[in-house]
């Protein structure tokens, strides 16, 4: 079959909304994180410590959902509007069945989780202001997890534009109930903890906001709207089956990504508060960068689901021309990163001791590096995703986190005391050995594929 080439327009076009959505996203942590230097370097490490517990599990829940997006691509192109209607309906329910029970698990996994910081040798403040913090987030999860199922529906039906708008409001939303949630904080006289969890309250508050706002929005949609189904149904058991079988391989390969970075927070927090805190801003910082990387895998798993029927040829073609577009971006930030460091961390710490200012400084610059690996290797996940591979993810990620990463932040940043510049050079190789089984996997998976179409 003789189809378009996927061009670089392409690829931008449908990664840019969503990324948008996924900085407008990660700007309210973002902002929770500038919030938090007024309050000192013990609420930057405490804050930001609880921040990745969250992402940890918030991580884990996006990608049991992640699936959705392909489910729907794949029924709205068949034919009969009978059966592409019910089949629409039937995918957007069983995902919202599946994100709940997802998020469920996961509030109990992040109250477990903070709680067993009090039980390490770690400083005791920073510890407490952890769980106070993840207390507030972790409900959270609920309204952000569906959130994302109705984003991935309307990735998959073309249709994201509506979706930044809505996010881009919720960042205002957000800096106007952290000064009001902070102001009431210290009037109350709670002190750093209590105005820390006011913080994260802050957040999942805007989630309900954000929810809300695009499922109205979705409804005025005379296309979206005809396939709006939430409430899950008998009949939809088959459906959930195959989100979970596809969800749960990229929900590991999600948190297991997830997992080495908040393994590197609590080792740094037992290490100094002040190598946390000035981790915690370069992590936020590649956070965001991570952002349009995420864009790009969603964008390019979509891309690859669509073209997967014309050939192996179109599937390879298709994901050279995402790889270029990613590598272009990082390529760019990094530059930028490096000749203009202390600029960049400004925000963040700039009435900060010039300790924790310098350890972030000589961090960000490895977080280049860090960068290239961990972006590649997410779009490399959805790449593979696009052609109904979610095992291949799950399998680097135990070998390059796990065999690789681990022990070498361990090694490198206790055993042979590099601290911070240890742990960073370790997450740097795990991340680095999982993109490059990654990238060999679609090599090797393309070229048999290309040599079976030409017997």
């Amino acid at each position: 079959m003789n189809v378009r080439p996927v061009t670089y327009r392409d690829v931008y076009s449908l990664a840019m909304p969503i990324a948008g959505v996924q900085l407008a996203g990660v700007a309210l942590t973002t902002t929770d994180v500038i919030m938090l230097r007024p309050l000192g370097v013990t609420a930057i490490a405490g804050g930001g410590l609880a921040m990745q517990l969250y992402n940890q599990i918030r991580t884990m829940c996006v990608g049991m959902v992640t699936a959705c997006g392909n489910l729907v691509a794949e029924a709205d192109a068949i034919n009969d509007p009978v059966v592409r209607g019910r089949s629409l309906r039937q995918v957007l329910r069983s995902s919202i069945a599946v994100g709940t029970a997802t998020a469920t698990v996961g509030v109990v996994c992040i109250f477990a989780l903070a709680g067993t910081l009090l039980l390490l040798p770690m400083d005791s403040a920073v510890a407490s202001i952890t769980l106070g913090m993840a207390a507030s987030l972790a409900p959270g999860l609920f309204p952000m997890v569906w959130f994302n199922v109705l984003r991935h529906f309307a990735v998959g039906m073309r249709r994201p534009g509506s979706l930044l708008a809505v996010t881009l409001v919720s960042i205002a939303v957000n800096a106007g109930l952290n000064l009001l949630l902070l102001y009431l904080s210290h009037t109350l006289g709670g002190g750093t903890a209590l105005s820390v969890a006011a913080i994260g309250l802050s957040t999942t508050l805007v989630q309900v906001f954000t929810l809300s706002a695009f499922l109205r929005l979705i409804r005025r949609d005379t296309l979206l709207a005809q396939y709006v189904a939430l409430l899950p149904r008998r009949e939809d058991a088959d459906t959930i089956k195959v989100l979970l079988k596809l969800g749960f391989p990229v929900s590991l390969t999600y948190g297991s990504e997830a997992a080495i970075s908040t393994i590197a927070g609590i080792v740094l927090g037992i290490l100094s508060p002040v190598v946390l805190a000035a981790h915690t801003v370069v992590n936020q910082l590649a956070y965001i960068v991570y952002q349009v990387c995420i864009g790009f895998s969603h964008g390019g798993s979509v891309l690859l689901s669509r073209v997967a029927s014309t050939g192996r040829a179109a599937v390879w073609a298709t994901s050279k021309t995402v790889l270029y577009s990613v590598w272009a971006y990082l390529g760019v930030v990094g530059l930028v990163w490096v000749a203009l460091g202390r600029y960049v961390l400004w925000p963040f710490l700039g009435a900060t001791p010039s300790e924790t200012l310098q350890v972030a400084t000589l961090l960000l610059y490895l977080a280049v590096a860090q960068q290239f690996c961990k972006g590649t290797q997410n779009v490399l996940v959805g790449l593979l995703r696009g052609v109904k591979d979610t095992k291949s993810g799950l399998q680097a990620t135990v070998w390059g986190y796990w065999v690789v990463g681990v022990p070498a932040l361990l090694l490198l940043g206790v055993g042979l005391r590099w601290q911070g510049y240890g742990v960073w050079l370790g997450l740097i190789l795990g991340f680095a050995t999982t993109t490059f089984i990654l990238l060999r996997k679609l090599q090797l998976l393309t070229n048999h594929k290309l040599l079976e179409e030409e017997k």
